[in-house]
């Protein structure tokens, strides 16, 4: 899902494209869904973000696993909806992933994908504890509770056919079963500034063999 706008971040860049160490986000996560057991992605493009639906473009033509939809535009419910039906989901299961998780890597996608093998029903909502992100120094915005748990819904979930995702990227009440996760590759959403400097020092810490999700 790679249609925001990202005026909370700031400037004229839009969201998807804002660069994260050097790397626009959505090719961040379109790196980590092909190194992942995910087949084929779909990114769902909207009129709020042309830009992106170029550089998406441009991308796919040289990608045969690679599609672009191009969505109204009318919020992230309904523009998953729409996508979900152009692309003949039918009744199968998709893995539903936000742009704006650059951290993630093929090996956080395959671990979504094992847990929501491993959970009772076809759809699974991946969250994150509220304290771990502000452990790592995120913005923790979007709370719910679960078991007494104040958790964040990360923006990657398993979505079974004709179930939709509530407007903050979570699957609705009767959408499955839910994942809970401290794993910093899927805790780090960059919706303001401050997150884009937490995300590069984290993937600079990455990169002297820290791992993440330690």
């Amino acid at each position: 899902m790679c249609g925001g706008r990202g005026t909370r971040l700031g400037g004229e860049t839009e969201k998807p494209l804002r660069a994260i160490a050097g790397r626009p986000m959505v090719d961040r996560v379109l790196d980590a869904l092909a190194e992942s057991r995910i087949e084929a992605t779909h990114a769902v493009v909207s009129p709020h973000a042309t830009r992106t639906r170029d550089h998406l473009a441009d991308r796919a033509s040289d990608t045969p696993s690679l599609s672009v939809v191009e969505a109204p535009g009318n919020g992230y419910v309904a523009d998953l909806q729409y996508a979900m039906e152009a692309v003949g989901a039918g009744g199968a299961s998709l893995l539903t992933v936000a742009a704006d998780l650059p951290l993630l890597n093929g090996a956080a996608v395959n671990a979504v994908l094992d847990a929501a093998r491993a959970a009772d029903g076809d759809s699974l909502t991946v969250c994150v504890p509220a304290a771990r992100k502000r452990e790592l120094g995120v913005n923790a915005d979007a709370t719910t509770e679960i078991d007494g748990r104040e958790v964040v819904p990360a923006g990657i979930n398993v979505v079974g056919g004709g179930v939709a995702e509530d407007n903050d990227g979570s699957a609705d009440d009767d959408a499955g079963a839910v994942h809970l996760t401290d794993d910093a590759r899927l805790a780090v959403n960059v919706n303001y500034p401050s997150d884009v400097r937490t995300a590069e020092r984290l993937l600079e810490s990455d990169s002297g063999h820290h791992h993440p999700d330690q």
